[in-house]
């Protein structure tokens, strides 16, 4: 089974391994029932999903109304002014059968125009909390993309208390060096407040490019096995954060397995191997 560990301050002791519903944004309800029973059979036990992933909330309602219990569940807004984001929220809780979810997101923050409107009063953050007080959310989060992330995040964590950040890491993105800089500067706030570290990307080959696309993922992802292994297992060998898995239901298994055969982070050398064999590419650059 794939080890828990504390979720920040939240109380929960969540799976290292998390389960990216984005994956869920346009399959079927027979797939994602399939998927559902995967994960259970792998003991995960948290869940992250978004508004905007398509139809993922529909997906998850059916089992959140008879498997609520069992899954730490956190969704994201993307609005950035307050009737909109709670009017969202609302709404993912009729989508996701329950009447409350344990994180509710502030979905990439990372751009410093929309960060000022939703920090604003009358902001996205404003709804959230209203959220909270009223007992539809427990706790709030902020995600984020590119390579500013890192640097809004230690902004967003200076205006305001959030449970939880998420942001992309991986071996490749990690050779930037202001972007390694600002993520060790963001992990290291992150472990003195006891903060959660989501990470996603972990198992990037590429962007797309002219590439035919053949999974549901948004860049070109790693496919084999042990290329995949060695990804996860250097994410994973990271203390302190967790794997948000990849938007395509067919990967999922394979990182499941992966995270199961945990033994140790790969080495630099087994790193830039790795990267060579498969051409491996910072996502954002």
């Amino acid at each position: 089974m794939i080890p828990t560990q504390p979720f920040g301050t939240t109380g929960h002791d969540s799976t290292r391994v998390i389960f990216g519903a984005a994956a869920f944004g346009e399959v079927t309800q027979a797939v994602a029932d399939a998927t559902m029973e995967l994960i259970l059979s792998h003991g995960i036990n948290h869940i992250d999903t978004a508004a905007s992933y398509g139809d993922a909330e529909l997906r998850l309602g059916p089992w959140m109304r008879t498997h609520r219990d069992e899954f730490f569940l956190a969704t994201k807004t993307g609005e950035r002014t307050f009737q909109p984001a709670y009017d969202e929220i609302r709404r993912s809780l009729e989508r996701l059968q329950t009447d409350q979810v344990d994180l509710l997101q502030l979905h990439n923050l990372s751009d410093p125009d929309e960060w000022e409107v939703a920090m604003a009063p009358g902001g996205a953050l404003e709804a959230a909390v209203r959220a909270r007080d009223e007992g539809l959310v427990r706790f709030i989060g902020v995600t984020g993309h590119g390579t500013l992330v890192p640097s809004m995040h230690l902004r967003s964590l200076e205006a305001f208390d959030f449970a939880s950040v998420l942001l992309p890491y991986n071996h490749p993105m990690m050779r930037n060096e202001a972007y390694a800089a600002d993520f060790e500067a963001l992990a290291a706030v992150c472990e003195e407040r006891d903060i959660a570290v989501q990470t996603i990307k972990s198992i990037t080959r590429a962007p797309w490019g002219d590439q035919e696309r053949n999974t549901t993922t948004w860049y070109r992802p790693l496919e084999d096995q042990a290329a995949i292994d060695t990804a996860v297992w250097w994410v994973l060998g990271r203390p302190g954060v967790f794997l948000n898995s990849a938007s395509d239901p067919e990967l999922l298994a394979r990182q499941l397995d992966a995270a199961e055969r945990f033994v140790g982070r790969p080495s630099e050398e087994e790193m830039d191997a790795l990267e060579a064999a498969w051409a491996m590419e910072p996502l954002f650059a």
